[in-house]
């Protein structure tokens, strides 16, 4: 990759090249490139949260790469309103309702506030995602003053902006005829409408571009009745406590520009040049069309470079609003995916392209397909968008993420896993008999934690593999000749010792010897029929189903002796 902003010729051009080549004209070039992503931790930050985070990450990445100077900076919407109480939660919260969520107790007595509690489990996951960011709380900058400037001008410019909200507020924003359940339900969370529920017809004290909380109660059901330009004292009473008081915002620190024009003013006091935001920000009347017009007139700032992002889904959820409980979490992901896979799933799609994440049986063709493209990317003549996606995910511009010294078939640990429950050692054992030799269990993490833990949290009960736990004497006793026949080989030839291949050959051969055939002659079409029997025969004897996980490394997890006594030897 070329230096100074600018790819080499002849690279391959995929979402995030062009972003980082928007983000570089915005800067200009030479110049610090600020990358910017925000949300508010209002509950728990799903996977669809998720793209607000990586999206400027890989940007970042990019004009790393390149040698360009850049910082991603994450502002925490912490000083937003608590809007409502979620499922699980006490309904005595309610009484926060309107309170910073900052000031909002952990109800789980975890850490330190509502906002933390949220807050934490994102983080940790992002370390292991390998997602370095300057994190910024916008409940600090609020209350420490260094936005007081942008307050003091926002209002005393209010006319200019209520001219600016009044020409979009009919365009209320509305979910797309395209859209999810779950992006409908993030966008009834949202704050792309927030500024809209203010009086319609109101004058310009009512629509008032800055919002205090209540001294008294906290909360912001607060109404300005009045502003002294002179004084910059703002007065105000409280629908929730009834507390008429005052605030200088000259001095105080006690509330916060609305949001369609607190963005804009971030945007200029943090000179941002990118930043991606989901469509409910991105559509006619919403937050980044009205910041569009504000951030220039009132803040001398153009409006970032940008994407648009599509919403992610997740199969067997109905929808993924972010103040429900149960919704799935990057935290929920890196218990399955390697951390490379998972970021692999977000940079190799274009940000508006949605997608569906399932933990279902797919997980396993998805290790498939990320080891096939690990080997092709290998190969640097065979360099193109899909391999470029691929380095993109498995490293950073710190180094590697981590990933299996020894990349064992997840389809296989999960048979494993399945059939052993979950022993780690004998899982090791079995590995090593298939080929893929390992000096200790380490060299297979974190694979292997996560195949064992994708076994026993997401096969459902009934796929589940049940060995038995005695032979099963009737079935025995009902053996056809052929069955008997094909035990009887089968037991004379079953190796002593864990070798997957030699095994696999005397599953397969059985039915060849029972007609006269050897072991490495080609089956007929009678004893591909007697294979299938045979098999069938072998599962039902072993655990009690007609399938389960392929025979030999089921007989391998087992063990000779095992397999000798439910086999009636």
């Amino acid at each position: 990759m070329a230096r100074g902003g600018q790819k080499s010729k002849g690279d391959p051009v995929d979402w995030v090249t062009r972003a980082a080549d928007d983000a570089v004209r915005h800067a200009g070039e030479g110049n610090l490139v600020t990358v910017a992503s925000g949300a508010s931790p209002s509950g728990p930050i799903h996977l669809g949260n998720l793209r607000e985070f990586i999206t400027p990450h890989f940007v970042a990445e990019e004009l790393r790469r390149r040698g360009v100077p850049v910082r991603h900076l994450h502002s925490w919407d912490d000083f937003d309103r608590f809007r409502k109480v979620p499922a699980g939660v006490p309904a005595s919260w309610a009484e926060h309702i309107g309170r910073p969520l900052t000031a909002v107790p952990d109800p789980w007595e975890c850490h330190g506030s509502w906002a933390d509690h949220f807050k934490a489990p994102l983080q940790e996951s992002l370390r292991e995602l390998g997602v370095e960011m300057e994190e910024v709380s916008q409940t600090e900058m609020y209350t420490s003053g260094a936005y007081r400037e942008q307050v003091l001008l926002a209002v005393s410019r209010r006319d200019d902006i209520e001219a600016v909200l009044a020409k979009h507020r009919t365009k209320k924003v509305a979910p797309a005829e395209d859209a999810s359940e779950q992006e409908a339900a993030d966008l009834a969370d949202s704050v792309a409408n927030e500024d809209d529920d203010a009086p319609s017809g109101g004058d310009a004290i009512t629509r008032f571009p800055y919002r205090p909380y209540c001294r008294q109660c906290g909360r912001d059901t607060v109404t300005t009745t009045a502003y002294d330009d002179d004084t910059t004292t703002l007065s105000y009473t409280c629908s929730s406590c009834g507390f008429e008081g005052t605030t200088d915002l000259s001095t105080d620190t006690d509330g916060k520009l609305v949001w369609k024009v607190d963005w804009p003013m971030r945007w200029a006091y943090e000179s941002v040049n990118f930043e991606p935001a989901g469509r409910d920000h991105m559509t006619p009347g919403s937050s980044y069309t009205v910041g569009t017009e504000i951030a220039p007139s009132i803040f001398d700032w153009r409006a970032p470079a940008r994407v648009i992002y599509a919403f992610v889904g997740f199969a067997g959820v109905q929808k993924m609003s972010s103040s429900a409980g149960g919704v799935p979490t990057a935290t929920d992901a890196l218990r399955i995916l390697e951390s490379p896979m998972l970021r692999w799933l977000y940079v190799r799609r274009a940000p508006t392209q949605a997608f569906d994440i399932d933990f279902g049986p797919t997980v396993v063709r998805l290790y498939d397909e990320w080891d096939a493209l690990g080997r092709k990317a290998a190969d640097p003549e065979k360099s193109d968008v899909a391999t470029l996606a691929w380095h993109r995910a498995a490293e950073t511009s710190a180094g590697p993420l981590p990933s299996p010294e020894v990349a064992v078939p997840f389809r296989l640990l999960s048979s494993v896993a399945d059939v052993t429950a979950g022993s780690a050692e004998h899982i090791s054992r079995i590995v090593e008999s298939s080929g893929y030799p390992h000096g200790s269990t380490a060299d297979l993490e974190p694979r292997l934690s996560k195949a064992m833990q994708w076994t026993a949290e997401h096969v459902p009960a009934a796929e589940r593999t049940t060995v038995r736990d005695t032979p099963d004497a009737d079935r025995l006793a009902a053996l056809s000749e052929d069955e008997e026949l094909w035990l009887r080989i089968f037991l004379d030839r079953l190796p002593t010792e864990p070798d997957l291949d030699a095994v696999t050959s005397v599953v397969y051969g059985v039915p060849k010897v029972a007609r006269g055939l050897g072991f490495e002659d080609a089956p007929t079409d009678q004893v591909k029929a007697d294979q299938k029997d045979f098999f069938r025969l072998l599962y039902h004897l072993l655990v009690s189903a007609d399938r389960g996980p392929r025979l030999p490394t089921l007989v391998l997890a087992l063990g000779p002796e095992k397999v000798r006594r439910l086999l009636g030897a």
